[in-house]
């Protein structure tokens, strides 16, 4: 047999299937690798089944599943030497793209026991969960006003359903109602203020879309963008430029390059599409924390 592989799921994710994770598994043994399948079932046991799993070191760990799956196993994993590879399950698969990572199980699989492997850097924040301090990594991006209270008021029910829809209708919903009060960033020991931000550690942002075109994985720094605007003619201006990748030309946007980000005010904070807490927060790069496969 050749090294063991492990392969992490969680299998209430909308998309995932435990017959897609067999498959993978069954596709694996016939290349000759031992495999042990577990299965999250709550909120934060992935994390807790990855960082098991890494100190019993296989030669490769998969997280099954969509970006919130895989943020629990990475989170489980910072700064061990074993590989993540993906088998893209979820609702988006942001990472999933930013990797070009196959979308069929045996083509993800091929990836990811014969894909080259890259050495990411990851963003770390530190933000509040209620009244609690709380510590996460990410690997895609932080969210802090707008799209974080979008995602806080996701319908999870309706998301098993219709996945992205129950997105866009927060997003609506928030639109309408959403007004929120000023920040203030501090980056690399600069001030700037604003009613929100996307704080990219990848290139894309909400599938395909690139909030923040020249970030990416294995830079050990993020690019910022500060949204100045606070109303629904603004954040309409925003969206559309997102989508037409324009969003850049606006004199009421600021993109940086950035290694360290504190922020005060009042705002909701997601990372990789989950909601974390609220400000304050701390955002940090952590050099080469994680090999990813792709």
């Amino acid at each position: 047999m050749k090294s063991s592989i492990v392969i992490i799921s969680n299998p209430i994710a909308r998309a995932s299937s435990i017959d897609k994770v067999r498959r993978a598994s069954d596709y694996l043994r016939k290349k000759g690798y031992e495999t042990e399948l577990l299965l999250s079932e709550r909120k934060g046991h992935a994390e807790e089944l990855a960082r098991d799993a890494a100190r019993k070191k296989p030669g490769l760990i998969i997280a099954a599943g969509g970006d919130g799956t895989i943020n629990e196993v990475l989170n489980g994993m910072v700064m061990s030497e074993i590989p993540l590879a993906i088998l893209p399950l979820g609702t988006t698969n942001v990472l999933a793209r930013e990797l070009s990572i196959a979308d069929t199980v045996e083509g993800a699989m091929e990836q990811a026991i014969s894909g080259r492997t890259r050495r990411a850097s990851l963003g770390r924040i530190e933000a509040l969960s209620g009244k609690s301090p709380v510590v996460r990594h990410f690997c895609i991006m932080a969210g802090i006003g707008f799209d974080a209270k979008a995602v806080y008021d996701v319908n999870s029910t309706l998301k098993k359903v219709s996945g992205e829809g129950a997105y866009i209708l927060s997003g609506i919903h928030n639109l309408i109602h959403y007004y929120p009060s000023e920040l203030n960033f501090s980056v690399d020991g600069k001030q700037h203020t604003g009613f929100a931000a996307i704080i990219g550690k990848a290139s894309r942002y909400g599938g395909n879309f690139k909030v923040t075109p020249d970030a990416d994985i294995s830079d050990p720094f993020f690019y910022l963008c500060i949204f100045k605007g606070r109303n629904r003619a603004d954040l309409l201006r925003y969206a559309a430029g997102i989508i037409r990748g324009t969003h850049l030309r606006l004199k009421d946007i600021i993109y940086l390059k950035a290694s360290q980000i504190s922020i005060t005010g009042n705002a909701h904070i997601q990372i990789d599409g989950d909601h974390l807490g609220t400000a304050p927060a701390t955002i940090t790069i952590v050099r080469d924390t994680l090999s990813i496969v792709c």
